[in-house]
């Protein structure tokens, strides 16, 4: 029982740790310049070609484009040269172009799309910190995810992901990793705490 009560209580603190990991930024105030942030979400958009005036590439730090239509990663923000924040869920992207130029990006949020594969362009994230990839049909988790610096909070949750790479040294600086609703067995479990007793995760 003992056990048991235990284990409630390392789950309550895994998610009290990942709780606001992909949530929405502070409320816009004073010190947030008119323009910096986009939001675009839930407008049934295929492109952005009518909203390119409110993409200011000087200026804007963030930008919502969840729940739309989107089948390719939009040009434009490609000369967002000071993005920091991207939310693309709900969307209908299966790849990503070079993401090269965006090397201020943090944050992209691709959470319900259609990707079979972590995509590689994420590599090309020099700034990047936070990945959420949950409830995409991808099936596998490659190493250099894993190697890739500076992660903190991925989120890998209602995908057909049953095993994590064998060797999760890499991930140094993660904080958190989300993995509910996989069909993971119970060894893989103890293997991924084992390997990462710093990391609050969420099975």
């Amino acid at each position: 029982m003992a056990s048991r009560y235990a284990r409630y209580a390392l789950a309550a603190a895994a998610l009290a740790a990942t709780a606001g990991c992909f949530d929405e930024p502070t409320p816009a105030s004073k010190t947030v310049p008119e323009g910096a942030r986009v939001y675009l979400q839930d407008k049934g958009l295929k492109d952005l070609s009518a909203h390119a005036g409110a993409l200011k590439p000087e200026l804007v730090d963030y930008v919502n484009l969840d729940r739309n239509a989107l089948e390719a990663f939009p040009s434009e923000l490609a000369a967002l040269k000071g993005l920091k924040w991207l939310r693309l869920n709900g969307n209908r992207l299966s790849s990503l172009p070079d993401l090269s130029s965006l090397a201020a990006l943090r944050r992209i949020y691709l959470r319900a799309n259609r990707f079979t594969a972590v995509p590689e362009a994420l590599k090309d994230l020099p700034s990047l910190t936070d990945v959420d990839l949950s409830l995409n049909p991808l099936s596998e988790v490659p190493q250099w995810l894993v190697d890739k610096k500076g992660l903190e909070n991925v989120s890998l949750s209602e995908t057909r992901v049953s095993k994590l790479p064998d060797d999760l040294s890499g991930w140094k600086t993660l904080t958190s990793l989300q993995l509910g609703g996989l069909k993971m067995s119970a060894e893989e479990m103890a293997r991924i705490r084992a390997a990462l007793p710093k990391v609050a995760i969420v099975f």
